[in-house]
């Protein structure tokens, strides 16, 4: 990604599609250009939570939502130290932002992080392109990166750009030293997060329910989780194709094995299902966003959950699966398209979810899914 400071953000932009479809607009946060791959998330807000979320590492965000923008940006809802989207696609920025929390304005925020946007361009027709299509690289370009180009110039840096399937990205968004989140209250249990892209607001929800959270490296090994001494074993979601995290895959094996009590969210949902021995695949055009339609098939109760993931597992909804570890079932499908939303294993305390239940942004439909993990670790001290 090459940029410049805000300054022309009225100046000509232009969004190229990998198959040479072409959205033309105006600039929006830094002027220059930027590659990832093109995806949509159907959020009406919380776009400052998606921004800052590390699963969306090399990604393009096309938000659904017309009008973008117009509650600011504030320094209380980053779910991380930086903004990991690789660009920003909106159809109506919002000129002012309103809302007493409010600090700058997004268009300020991506220009000062050096994230090329743009704006002024129908995002249903683009979101309906990759619906129909699926999701695929794309670039985006302006000031000096896109005047006097040709557009099959631009076309041709982005089918050289890399792809999503086959990109092992987990340590470039994780933490590098292990830190530790006190728990809120009383001390209840110690668990051992392992970072592969998280959101700040999951160890706080765990904080809340009284665990004390050390957030290791996705580089730790079994040996530095059981330094930890944990009640408790979590995985993280992060950002890539869960069929190159062969590292993660065998350190979650390793606590399968010892049988200690675990909890995976997103990316971790996909590493459990390689542990158990099922395969992972990518969807065509992902979930994202925050109203997708969950049931959790061990209660009939049906969610309103958040997302964010292109990969899912691939195992049976209709019948309990042998594995390694003892048996397992599909726990929640998504009710849009019947995939893989949650994985449980009936020998044992290992469970995880494909969706973002910290709520950060989203409905609160899912937090009981921490309370289960709380549970589960209370059943193995007894």
């Amino acid at each position: 990604m090459t940029t410049s400071t805000r300054g022309a953000a009225k100046a000509p932009a232009v969004l190229v599609l990998e198959d040479g479809r072409i959205f033309r607009g105006r600039a929006y946060g830094a002027v220059g250009e930027t590659f990832g791959e093109a995806v949509f998330s159907t959020g009406m807000t919380g776009y400052q939570e998606t921004l800052t979320d590390p699963s969306y590492h090399r990604q393009v965000v096309v938000m659904t939502a017309p009008h973008v923008g117009n509650t600011g940006v504030n320094d209380e809802d980053p779910e991380s130290s930086r903004i990991w989207v690789s660009g920003y696609v909106v159809r109506d920025p919002a000129r002012i932002p309103s809302n007493w929390r409010s600090q700058r304005s997004l268009d300020e925020e991506l220009a000062k992080q050096g994230v090329v946007g743009i704006c002024g361009i129908d995002t249903r027709a683009l979101t309906r392109h990759l619906r129909e299509r699926g999701a695929m690289r794309v670039g985006i370009f302006s000031g000096q990166a896109w005047t006097g180009v040709r557009d099959e110039a631009l076309l041709a840096k982005v089918q050289a750009s890399p792809q999503m399937k086959g990109a092992n990205l987990s340590a470039e968004v994780a933490t590098k030293e292990a830190y530790v989140v006190p728990a809120i209250g009383e001390k209840k249990f110690t668990v051992a997060a392992v970072d592969l892209g998280i959101k700040g607001m999951t160890p706080h929800r765990m904080a809340e329910r009284g665990i004390e959270v050390h957030v290791l490296p996705a580089t730790a090994g079994v040996e530095d989780i059981q330094a930890v001494n944990p009640d408790g074993v979590f995985f993280s979601n992060g950002p890539g194709d869960p069929a190159t995290a062969d590292h993660a895959v065998s350190v979650m094996q390793g606590v399968l094995e010892r049988k200690i009590p675990l909890f995976g969210i997103c990316f971790g949902n996909q590493i459990l299902g390689r542990a158990l021995g099922f395969g992972t695949y990518k969807l065509k055009y992902g979930h994202r966003g925050i109203n997708q339609p969950v049931q959790d098939r061990t209660t009939g109760k049906v969610e309103i959950t958040a997302h964010n993931h292109g990969f899912a597992v691939d195992a049976p909804l209709d019948k309990v699966s042998e594995t390694p570890y003892g048996r397992a079932e599909v726990s929640h499908v998504c009710l849009n398209d019947n995939v893989v939303e949650g994985l449980q294993l009936l020998d044992q305390p290992a469970f995880s979810v494909q969706y973002h239940p910290e709520a950060a942004a989203g409905p609160h439909d899912a937090a009981y899914l921490f309370d289960r993990f709380v549970s589960l670790m209370e059943a193995e001290r007894a």
